[in-house]
């Protein structure tokens, strides 16, 4: 192979800047680490790189990919390190990661992606980075990022974001993740106008006010997402969490109403509110309901007792009672017998 120079101690093979069309044939099959990136491939075939089954790292970053096999990554059980960022992306089809289950870094960004499948969450669980900064996303399925349970990095900047109910189910899902340690670079809103280059994690929930009139969906998952954040919080004073945190949503199955497709809400835009959404207040109201309930259980409970002890002194009492009137009854009867002998002893004397 003339065009790409080989390293046998690192078992890397560099291509980068040749001027590629296509992936280079007769390639070692021990091959560890395959750089192409800086030419003009413009698209890949399926089973792509067959020769190269163990191939741990594969570039290729600033091409000309346009399109991409459903099975072009098929037989690369190794692979931890893919690089697509830089290319002319439009989508990718959900069965892309399905053959491979050890990706640990994926970065596509700089491409023209304007979604990712709710499925290929499943393919990508032991993803720690996540690379989608700068493509055309607008919104983005939750289901694929409540899959990645092992992200540890998002790049999500740079994105034509609408800051709608659509969105709502990211922002909470971003601040759990947070929450959580994970990093990500910012999600800046380009639609409505009013609400351009705000960051949406700083962006107050009330403002999301329309999204409650026209979906029920909105409703119920605030409700889940208190609840949780009242558990979190005490959780992180038990453990004496930094104060910074915040405790937020644990991932709920709700459909693509906060993410995606699935549940179809209308499109409404966000709308100002005057009268704030106070968290505390209804982490208090949550409180206070669980000390009212536990004092009406305890009295419950002492009311029980109380039953039960003054059934046991009745009953102790009754069989007292009815012992006594047995004593009183023997004592009339000996007393009625004396009574009778007398006048006999009397009339024998």
């Amino acid at each position: 192979m003339t065009e790409c120079s080989c390293n046998i101690n690192t078992k890397a093979v560099d291509c980068r800047g040749r001027g590629l069309y296509d992936i280079p044939r007769r390639l070692h099959p021990d091959t560890q680490e395959l750089y192409l990136q800086d030419n003009r491939i413009r698209g890949l075939g399926s089973m792509a790189f067959r020769e190269i089954p163990l191939v741990r790292v594969l570039d290729l970053s600033n091409n000309s990919i346009t399109s991409v096999s459903p099975t072009a990554l098929l037989g690369l059980r190794t692979l931890q390190h893919l690089s697509l960022a830089h290319n002319s992306l439009r989508e990718l089809d959900k069965r892309l990661f399905g053959p491979i289950h050890s990706l640990s870094h994926l970065d596509l960004s700089h491409n023209s992606l304007w979604g990712l499948s709710g499925a290929m969450g499943e393919n990508l669980r032991n993803l720690s980075h996540l690379g989608l900064a700068h493509n055309r996303l607008t919104r983005l399925d939750r289901s694929v990022l409540e899959a990645l349970a092992h992200l540890d990095s998002l790049t999500l900047r740079g994105n034509p974001w609408k800051c709608d109910c659509h969105l709502i189910g990211l922002k909470l899902w971003l601040e759990t993740y947070l929450f959580k340690g994970g990093v990500v670079d910012e999600v800046l809103c380009s639609q409505p106008i009013e609400m351009r280059d705000r960051d949406l994690q700083k962006v107050p929930y009330q403002l999301f006010h329309a999204c409650m009139t026209t979906s029920y969906h909105y409703l119920f998952a605030n409700i889940h997402h208190l609840e949780s954040e009242r558990l979190l919080r005490g959780h992180m004073h038990g453990n004496h969490a930094h104060p910074s945190s915040h405790a937020l949503h644990v991932p709920m199955a709700m459909g693509e109403g906060f993410g995606g497709g699935g549940v179809n809400i209308p499109e409404c835009e966000t709308k100002q509110r005057q009268r704030p959404v106070n968290l505390r207040h209804a982490i208090a109201t949550v409180i206070i309901t669980g000390v009212v309930c536990g004092i009406v259980c305890l009295m419950m409970l002492a009311a029980a007792v109380y039953g039960c002890a003054y059934a046991a002194i009745m009953a102790k009492y009754q069989r007292e009672l009815k012992k006594n009137e047995e004593l009183a009854a023997a004592r009339a009867a000996d007393h009625a017998r004396l009574d009778e002998k007398e006048p006999l002893e009397n009339a024998v004397a």
